[in-house]
């Protein structure tokens, strides 16, 4: 892998939609890294149960944990190796929304106000956007160990690049909304500075909580107003992750397939990312098919006619999908940003189930 130097980066954010092998391909470069010497957290979002088992995770492993990496050769240049270790997690949003009150909230009656609120407890983990955002979160929480070399960061499956990336605007200008200022403000800023439709909205609410007995209007209210103080501090943060997306030792990897739906959106993604100013590293196609074998095996192999026939029949097949394949990358080279490395991982053929198969797309990835 000469292209992308996982020993050169801090951070390396790999996007792209689900379905590609996003997820695999991510831990494959944690393991990678990890074999040529680096100290590697990776952090993945929802894996297969099989990933699971090959990384050595529980369903709930939301926070660091030691991979075993018994049986995979390391590098000795330089020494490196000493300092070879991997940890992997899980990134759930809600624990992680959770351990942010926690640590920000400016009291302790503040922070159980905020997670004994109703609201907090069934929007933590589902408004649109949480997952994008508490990634960042955790990707700020993990690069400040100073005793990690390279963070891998299996972002949230996303239609366009950028929802994760604009995650932190996102939601800043949600609590900044007015809708966030009129459920939170207090009650003689009612009386004296809001419009009609303001007062009017706020006796909706107040008519439907008398209706339906939920009290719905007291409890927004309260769990807007217990993040008093707070907004501050994610804002500060928003800012720093956006500098770490920026800074020149981060790599943003883009996964995808060689199917032209895929490459599409893998297109679409370049796209998003330029607009916003990021610089996109390299292009991973997942999946790729093998080199074909000789046909002049086939035709001198001793089997029978029939066989032979057949076997040739599924070559020409084989070779029609792979000129297509071939097509694509060319395609898809041609396309991308100038200084974006094309890369591929060979079909591995079969699901990984081990860190040693993680281990060997690793090795795998080359310039394409």
């Amino acid at each position: 892998m000469t292209s992308l130097d996982l020993r050169a980066q801090k951070l390396v954010i790999c996007l792209g939609p689900g379905g590609v092998g996003k997820t695999t391909i991510s831990a494959a470069l944690a393991v990678r890294a990890a074999t040529l010497g680096c100290a590697v957290d990776v952090m993945t979002v929802d894996p297969a149960p099989r990933l699971l088992d090959a990384l050595g995770l529980e369903a709930d492993s939301s926070e660091p944990v030691e991979v075993h990496l018994d049986g995979i050769r390391l590098s000795r240049r330089g020494g490196g190796s000493n300092r070879a270790r991997l940890r992997a997690l899980r990134l759930d949003p809600k624990r992680t929304f959770d351990s942010i009150i926690a640590r920000y909230a400016l009291s302790d009656a503040a922070r159980d106000t905020i997670l004994e609120n109703r609201i907090y407890r069934n929007l933590s983990g589902a408004l649109a956007g949480v997952g994008d955002y508490m990634a960042m979160e955790k990707l700020l929480e993990l690069a400040a160990n100073p005793d990690t070399d390279l963070l891998v960061l299996d972002t949230p499956p996303a239609t366009e690049a950028i929802d994760f990336l604009d995650a932190p605007r996102r939601l800043l200008e949600l609590l900044n909304s007015r809708a966030v200022s009129l459920l939170g403000a207090p009650a003689g800023l009612f009386r004296s500075q809001l419009r009609v439709v303001d007062v009017a909205a706020r006796a909706v609410l107040a008519a439907f909580d008398r209706v339906t007995g939920l009290n719905l209007l007291s409890d927004v209210q309260s769990f807007v107003r217990s993040f008093e103080g707070m907004y501050e501090g994610f804002s500060v943060r928003a800012a720093r992750a956006q500098d770490k997306l920026r800074a020149p030792d981060t790599a943003i990897v883009i996964v995808t397939t060689a199917e032209s739906s895929r490459i599409a959106q893998a297109r679409e993604f370049i796209g998003a990312l330029e607009s916003a100013g990021l610089r996109i590293s390299a292009m991973v196609v997942n999946r790729v098919l093998a080199e074909l074998p000789d046909v002049a095996q086939l035709s001198s192999a001793r089997i029978a006619p029939s066989l032979k026939k057949k076997l040739k029949r599924n070559l020409a097949d084989y070779a029609a999908l792979k000129t297509r394949e071939e097509f694509s990358l060319g395609a898809l080279r041609e396309s991308l940003p100038s200084g974006t490395a094309l890369m591929v991982a060979p079909d591995l053929g079969r699901e990984p189930r081990t860190i040693a198969d993680l281990a060997e797309i690793g090795r795998s990835i080359s310039d394409a």
